[in-house]
């Protein structure tokens, strides 16, 4: 986690992480409820799919071709990739006739940030071992299907209550997702609305996000002026 090319963010994301904390335990107890402490829980999930990504990219770098182990840390890491942008959606639970209200809204979009950056720091991880296997536009590819897979995840998660972990319980989610598909089916179901613009919103940021990491040092036009040269006696 803490190598020489991931340190930087990695040192940015947990210093995030401490405060973000920090800030919700301060508010448990200037409160005196915990209302928001389900942020710590929320921010952990988000750190999932990084430790996922990291074991993923470090077996493909170590390993001659990525085999089953990548592909199934792959997997996890999309399983759980849907929990780190999820944090968004907890906007929720604010009560516009809370007195706290503008408190509560910028400690949770500060979660909600730091659980996005995370997520996407993972996914660049996870873009960058699929260009390595297949190249520039396949890995465009990868991150629209991420972006959209994650929208309906979100959905799912929001709506529907289903966890990352529901996966060990398919009779529930067969359930769950037939009752979904019908009510969708027949239209009275708003929920596919709100994915396709989440997964908007995902590849928006992520494309922004990226191109900020790839901007160029500005460069200064001219060479330095030269100091006089003092005259010959």
């Amino acid at each position: 986690m803490f190598k020489r090319e991931t340190l930087v963010p990695m040192l940015a994301l947990s210093f995030a992480s401490v405060v973000s904390v920090v800030l919700v335990i301060v508010r448990v107890i200037w409160t005196h409820e915990t209302h928001y402490a389900f942020l710590i829980w929320n921010l952990f999930l988000a750190w999932i799919p990084m430790i996922f990504a990291l074991l993923a990219r470090e077996h493909q770098q170590h390993g001659s071709s990525p085999g089953w182990r990548f592909f199934a840390l792959g997997a996890a890491w999309l399983l759980f990739f849907p929990n780190a942008p999820y944090i968004f959606t907890d906007i929720i639970h604010l009560n516009h006739f809370y007195s706290h209200y503008w408190v509560d809204l910028t400690l949770i979009l500060l979660n909600a940030l730091t659980g996005m950056v995370l997520g996407f720091v993972s996914l660049y991880l996870m873009q960058s071992a699929v260009r390595q296997m297949a190249g520039e536009f396949m890995s465009w590819l990868f991150i629209a299907a991420v972006a959209v897979l994650s929208g309906f995840g979100i959905c799912f998660g929001r709506f529907l209550r289903l966890n990352s972990w529901d996966i060990v319980t398919p009779g529930k989610m067969y359930h769950t997702l037939g009752a979904w598909a019908k009510q969708a089916a027949a239209g009275y179901n708003g929920s596919i609305a709100f994915a396709v613009m989440f997964a908007a919103f995902l590849f928006v940021s992520y494309l922004m996000l990226y191109a900020l990491t790839h901007l160029s040092p500005p460069q200064l036009n001219g060479s330095p002026a030269k100091s006089p040269q003092p005259r010959a006696a």
